[in-house]
C-alpha cells in the first residue's frame, strides 16, 4: 500500500467515524419555519394582550392560559416540522435518522431545555413573570450549545446568540417580548436560511 492509498483510507475511516458520531440530517427549512411559527405566535400573543386591556405580558387567568397554549403550539409545530423535514432529508441522503448520534443529540439538547422549562413553570406558578423571556432564551441557547457537539458545528453559534440575547433581556425585562421575537423568530429564520442556501449550493 502506497502513501496515497494509506492517506485515502485514513480519510475514509475518519469520515465514517464522523458520520457515526454526528447528526447531519438537520434541515435548514425547519429552522426557517420554526422562526415563522414563532413570529405568528408572537402576533397571536400580542393580539391576546391587546384585547385584555393591558399593555404588558404580566397576565393572570384565561388570557395568560391562552398565551401558554400559543407558546405550546409554536413548540409542537416547530418540533413536528423538524422531525418531518429531517426524516425526509435523511431518506434523500440514504441515511438512517434514528441512530446513536441522534439519541446523544436529543439527550444533550433536552436536559438543559427540560430543566429550564420546569424552572420557568415554577417561577410562573409563583407569579414571577418578569424574566420569563430571558430564561427561555438562555436555557434554549444552553441546549443548543450542549447539543452542538453531536451535530453540525455552527449550531453552537445560534446558541451563543440566544444566550447573549437572554442576558441582555434580563437587563431590560420590560422588552422581553421583543427579545423573544428576535431570538426565536428572526434569528431562527436567519440561521435556517444560511443552512438552507448552503445545502442548496452544495447540491449543485
Amino acid at each position: 500500500m502506497n502513501t496515497e492509498e494509506y492517506l485515502r483510507d485514513i480519510s475514509e475511516i475518519k469520515d465514517m467515524m464522523n458520520k457515526s458520531s454526528r447528526f447531519f440530517s438537520l434541515s435548514g427549512l425547519s429552522g426557517i419555519l420554526a422562526g415563522v411559527y414563532a413570529l405568528i405566535g408572537a402576533v397571536v400573543a400580542y393580539y391576546l394582550v391587546s384585547i385584555s386591556g393591558r399593555e404588558y405580558l404580566i397576565l393572570d387567568g384565561k388570557i395568560f392560559n391562552y398565551i401558554l397554549l400559543d407558546l405550546a403550539a409554536v413548540a409542537i409545530l416547530s418540533i413536528g416540522t423538524a422531525i418531518i423535514l429531517s426524516t425526509r432529508k435523511a431518506r434523500t441522503n440514504q441515511e438512517t435518522l434514528w441512530t446513536s448520534a441522534t439519541r446523544r443529540l436529543l439527550t444533550a439538547f433536552l436536559i438543559p431545555l427540560v430543566t429550564g422549562g420546569i424552572y420557568i413553570l415554577i417561577k410562573i406558578s409563583s407569579h414571577h413573570y418578569g424574566l420569563t423571556g430571558s430564561l427561555m432564551l438562555i436555557f434554549y441557547g444552553l441546549a443548543l450549545v450542549n447539543a452542538s457537539k453531536y451535530t453540525i458545528g455552527n449550531v453552537k453559534y445560534l446558541g451563543y446568540i440566544e444566550i447573549i440575547l437572554g442576558l441582555i433581556c434580563a437587563i431590560y425585562p420590560g422588552y422581553g417580548f421583543w427579545f423573544w421575537i428576535l431570538g426565536f423568530g428572526i434569528m431562527h429564520i436567519i440561521y435556517g436560511s444560511l443552512i438552507y442556501f448552503n445545502e442548496d449550493s452544495n447540491s449543485h
